[in-house]
């Protein structure tokens, strides 16, 4: 598909449209520095570490500075901190983007990079039968109201203590979703996050992925007591708990994936 047809059937499904209201709501300083309009969560799967190590290599020596070649910077990229409930291995990489369409022209942009593709060579010509992934996922979000841009993690501790949260909040239908959304938005749940000091570094509306319709949002702690700790702070608090028993906000989540990540060396979160 031609990238012009590709950007007018976005703007027809209302999905490059949609993004106004959040420039809308930004300062100057906001615009300027924070324009994230949306954002790309690529997830590598691995069957083994031999694999996991040639991918993350790729990602830090080839991927990573091409990406900055062509000003794209404030990149995260975590992995898999394994628990009982989450033994696969996976790489995440967050993208902020300024636009539905800079999905295709990174692409495009890396197809000419001489350097991109001689550090990734071993990468980029794996053979069929030795690949270095099992599949990678790619999930578009727009950022929330609430909070438009990505916020980089204020915590100064030790990188390999942290806990990054990601969660994924599926709903029964569009609606609902959309009701979720406004309960996070209006209905005060980021406002509580923020003031219980949930470090979040984005909330976004998933408009492309493979679990729609859902949201996906990313908080960051200290280490495991520190998250633990702040969940319980939030399960208690009275705000919280008005807002559940609300009765336009029941039932608006029908499934919950919570992955815990932790940022590698050359992650800018």
């Amino acid at each position: 598909m031609k990238l012009q047809n590709y950007f007018f059937l976005l703007t027809l499904l209302g999905i490059i449209g949609c993004s106004k209201s959040n420039t809308d709501k930004m300062s100057a300083p906001e615009m300027n520095n924070n324009q994230n309009l949306f954002y790309q969560i690529k997830t590598y799967t691995f069957d083994n570490e031999a694999q996991a190590t040639l991918t993350e290599s790729f990602v830090k020596n080839a991927y990573i500075p091409a990406l900055k070649r062509q000003n794209i910077t404030n990149i995260g990229v975590f992995k898999t901190r394994l628990t009982d409930k989450d033994t696969v291995n996976k790489l995440y990489i967050l993208l902020p983007l300024k636009s539905i369409t800079q999905v295709l022209s990174i692409e495009e942009s890396l197809k000419t990079d001489m350097a991109y593709k001689n550090a990734g060579k071993e990468f980029l010509q794996a053979p069929y039968n030795k690949s270095p992934y099992r599949r990678i996922e790619s999930t578009i979000l727009k950022p929330f109201e609430r909070m438009p841009f990505l916020k980089p993690s204020p915590l100064t501790g030790p990188r390999a203590n942290r806990i990054y949260e990601l969660r994924s909040y599926e709903s029964a239908s569009e609606e609902i979703h959309e009701n979720k959304v406004d309960m996070f938005n209006a209905g005060g749940e980021v406002a509580l996050f923020e003031k219980l000091g949930f470090n979040a570094v984005f909330y976004g509306q998933v408009v492309s992925g493979s679990k729609m319709p859902n949201l996906m949002y990313m908080t960051t702690f200290e280490n495991q007591t520190s998250r633990d700790a702040h969940w319980k702070a939030f399960g208690e608090a009275p705000e919280w708990n008005v807002m559940k028993s609300l009765p336009k906000y029941q039932n608006n989540v029908s499934h919950i994936d919570i992955m815990y990540l932790y940022p590698t060396e050359y992650s800018d979160y």
